[in-house]
C-alpha cells in the first residue's frame, strides 16, 4: 500500500515538490507551537513556536547522526524528512530520553516510538527500519484523516494525520481542535514547528 501511494505520488497524482514529500508543504502549515506544559520539558520561560524550535535545536545534534536515515527514508515513501525529524524530536528527543531504545513506560520503541501495544516491531530503536515503520504509519494517518475529511485540504490532511500519529484518527473530529484530544494537548501543532525548523537545517 505503501509502495503504491509513494509510486502515485512520485508520478504526481497526489503529490507536490520532492523537497515537500507528496503530502503537503510544511511550511505552510499554520501552527501556535508548543503549550506551556511541552515548553517545560526543558524549563523555557515561554511557549509557542519559539519553544518548539529551540527543543529542535536542542535535539539538533543528536537528530544529525541519523540525518542521512531520515533522509532515505523520506526519498523511498515521498514524505518530507522535516516531519520525520519533527515527530522524532517530540517522541523521543531524537533518542535522548529513551532507555535502550524504549519509552513510554515500555510501551513504545525507537525514535520514533511506535507503540507496541498495535504494531510490531521492525529493526533497531536507531535503525533505518524503525524510522521506516514509524514513518509509514505516519503515512497511513494521513490517509485515514483524508478519508475522514474529504473537504480537507492537503496541508489541513498533514496536520491532521500528525495528530492521528499521537492520538489515532478516531480521536481527530475538527481541525480547529486537532489537538484536543493529543498528549498535552499540542502535538501536532508542536511537531509542525520543529519540523519547520529542521525544514531550515536541510532535512
Amino acid at each position: 500500500m505503501l509502495a503504491l501511494l509513494s509510486a502515485l505520488c512520485l508520478a504526481g497524482s497526489i503529490g507536490l515538490s520532492a523537497a515537500s514529500g507528496c503530502y503537503g508543504n510544511i511550511m505552510d502549515v499554520p501552527t501556535t507551537g508548543a503549550s506551556c506544559l511541552t515548553a517545560s520539558q526543558d524549563n523555557l520561560p515561554y511557549c509557542g513556536v519559539a519553544a518548539s524550535q529551540q527543543m529542535a535545536a536542542t535535539d539538533l545534534p543528536d537528530m544529525n547522526q541519523y540525518k542521512e536515515k531520515i533522509l532515505a527514508v523520506a526519498q523511498n515513501l515521498c514524505m518530507d524528512g522535516a516531519v520525520i525529524a519533527g515527530i522524532i524530536s517530540r517522541e523521543s528527543r531524537a533518542g535522548a530520553v529513551l532507555q535502550n531504545g524504549w519509552g513510554d513506560n515500555g510501551h513504545a520503541f525507537g525514535l520514533m516510538q511506535i507503540d507496541i501495544r498495535w504494531h510490531s516491531i521492525e529493526g533497531a530503536w536507531n535503525s533505518q527500519e524503525n524510522i521506516n515503520e514509524g514513518t509509514g504509519i505516519l503515512i497511513n494517518m494521513i490517509v485515514a484523516i483524508s478519508d475522514k475529511f474529504p473537504s480537507w485540504s492537503v496541508n489541513d490532511n498533514l496536520k491532521g494525520g500528525i495528530a492521528a500519529y499521537n492520538a489515532g484518527p478516531g480521536n481527530i473530529y475538527s481541525y480547529s481542535q486537532v489537538d484536543q484530544y493529543t498528549t498535552d494537548g499540542d502535538y501536532s501543532n508542536d511537531v509542525v514547528a520543529r519540523a519547520q525548523y529542521y525544514k531550515t537545517q536541510g532535512y
